[in-house]
C-alpha cells in the first residue's frame, strides 16, 4: 500500500512568527534604508555588529544545524522567515551564503573537520562561504577552477564569489574534493556588483593550504543539495524584498495627491496595484511550498524549489520596478531606497539560477515536453 504524502503546510506556525517579531525588530532598529545605503556608498556594506547580533544574540546562523553541533535544531521553514525578513530590508549581511549555503554543503560531508567548522558557525563567531559563482545553478555540472597540488596545496580562480570580502573561511571545491581555506590564505579582488549590499569578488588560489572536508564524490553531492536549498529559500528573500516595494508603494500612492485627490484613487493605479497584489499573494504560496518541501525533504522538493524561483524572481522584479515607477520622480533617486530594491531583485533574479533555467527545470522534471 503506497503511503499518501504529508499534506504542505503553507500557514507560519506561533514560533514562526516569533523569530519573524525578533529579526524585524532588530532591523528596524540597526538596518533603515539610510544606515544600508551609507554603508553602501563606502564600499563596505556589511555590518558586523548587526551580523553579530542576528547569527549570536538570536541564534539565526545556527538554524540549520543540528543541536548537537550547537545548533537550533531547527529547519528550512525558519530560515525561510529570516529570509523573508532580510529581503524587507535588504539587508548586507552574508545569511543565505554562510547560514544556508556554507551550512547545507557542511552538513552534507559529515566528517569531523565539518562538524567542528559547523559548531563555529552556529555560535556566529565564523563567516564560511562557498568560493562557487553566485550565478551557479541546481541542475548544471559542477565546475571545479581549483586544482590541488598535493597535500591540500590549491591553485585556482573562481569569480563572482558572493560575500566572500566578509568571510572568515571558504568552502573550496577542487579536483579532489572539498577543501576549508582561511580567507587571508586567498587573493580577493572586488567586483562591482549591481547589488551593492552582495558584494562580489574574484578568488584566486596560489598555492593556498586547505583543510580536506570531504572526497569529490561526498563534496558534489554536498553541494549540490545546497544549491537546491539555496535556491529554495533565496525565493523566500524574493518575497519579502516583493512585499516591503507593494507594502511602501500602496503608502505613497495614499499620500500622494493630484488633481485633489490621491494618486491611488484613480483607476489605473488600482489595477496595477490589485495586480501586483496577487502576485505577491501567488509568490508566497510558491516559496511556502519550498521552504515546507525542504524541511520535510519532500521527494518533489527539487520540482518546488524550480516552481518558486521560476515565479517568485519575476514577482520580486516587477514589484520593485513598480515601486520605482510609482514613486515618481522621488522614486528614481538616489536617496531613495526602492533602488537597492530594484538592484537587489534584478541580481535576486541571475543566482543560483535564472527563472529560464529553472523553468526549464519544470519541465524536465514534469517530463513536459521542450518548446
Amino acid at each position: 500500500m503506497t503511503t499518501a504524502a504529508a499534506p504542505t503546510d503553507l500557514l507560519y506556525s506561533e514560533a514562526e512568527e516569533e523569530l519573524r517579531s525578533a529579526v524585524r525588530a532588530l532591523l528596524t532598529d540597526r538596518c533603515d534604508a539610510k544606515s544600508v545605503l551609507d554603508r553602501a556608498e563606502t564600499g563596505s556594506p556589511h555590518d558586523p555588529a548587526l551580523w553579530h547580533t542576528l547569527a549570536a544574540g538570536i541564534g539565526a546562523a545556527g538554524l540549520l544545524v543540528p543541536e548537537k553541533l550547537g545548533g537550533q535544531g531547527a529547519s528550512h521553514r525558519e530560515a525561510a522567515v529570516v529570509l523573508e525578513e532580510l529581503g524587507r530590508a535588504v539587508a548586507p549581511v552574508p545569511y543565505l551564503t554562510s547560514a544556508v549555503l556554507a551550512t547545507e554543503i557542511l552538513l552534507g560531508c559529515d566528517t569531523a573537520e565539518a562538524a567542528s567548522l559547523l559548531r563555529e558557525l552556529a555560535s556566529g563567531s565564523t563567516v564560511c562561504v562557498p568560493a562557487v559563482p553566485l550565478t551557479l545553478a541546481p541542475g548544471v555540472p559542477l565546475p571545479a577552477p581549483v586544482r590541488d597540488l598535493g597535500d591540500g596545496i590549491l591553485t585556482g580562480t573562481v569569480t563572482s564569489v558572493a560575500d566572500a570580502v566578509a568571510a572568515d573561511v571558504l568552502l573550496v571545491l577542487a579536483d579532489t574534493g572539498l577543501h576549508a581555506v582561511p580567507a587571508s590564505a586567498a587573493r580577493l579582488t572586488p567586483r562591482v556588483p549591481l547589488d551593492l549590499t552582495r558584494p562580489l569578488a574574484t578568488v584566486t588560489l596560489e598555492a593556498a593550504a586547505g583543510t580536506r572536508l570531504a572526497d569529490l564524490g561526498t563534496a558534489r553531492a554536498a553541494v549540490a543539495g545546497a544549491l537546491l536549498s539555496g535556491a529554495g529559500l533565496l525565493a523566500s528573500e524574493q518575497l519579502g524584498l516583493a512585499e516591503w516595494c507593494l507594502t511602501e508603494t500602496v503608502g505613497h500612492v495614499r499620500s500622494r495627491h493630484q488633481f485633489n485627490r490621491p494618486v491611488g484613487s484613480f483607476q489605473a493605479l488600482k489595477h496595477r496595484l490589485a495586480r501586483l497584489w496577487l502576485d505577491v499573494a501567488s509568490a508566497r504560496a510558491a516559496a511556502r511550498a519550498a521552504a515546507d518541501a525542504l524541511a520535510t525533504s519532500a521527494p518533489d522538493a527539487p520540482l518546488t524549489v524550480a516552481v518558486a524561483q521560476a515565479y517568485c524572481s519575476g514577482v520580486a522584479v516587477r514589484a520593485a520596478e513598480e515601486c520605482v515607477q510609482l514613486h515618481g520622480g522621488i522614486g528614481m533617486t538616489w536617496e531613495h531606497p526602492a533602488h537597492l530594491y530594484l538592484k537587489r531583485a534584478k541580481a535576486d533574479s541571475l543566482a543560483l539560477g535564472s527563472a529560464g533555467h529553472h523553468r526549464g527545470l519544470v519541465a524536465d522534471f514534469a517530463e513536459l515536453p521542450a518548446p
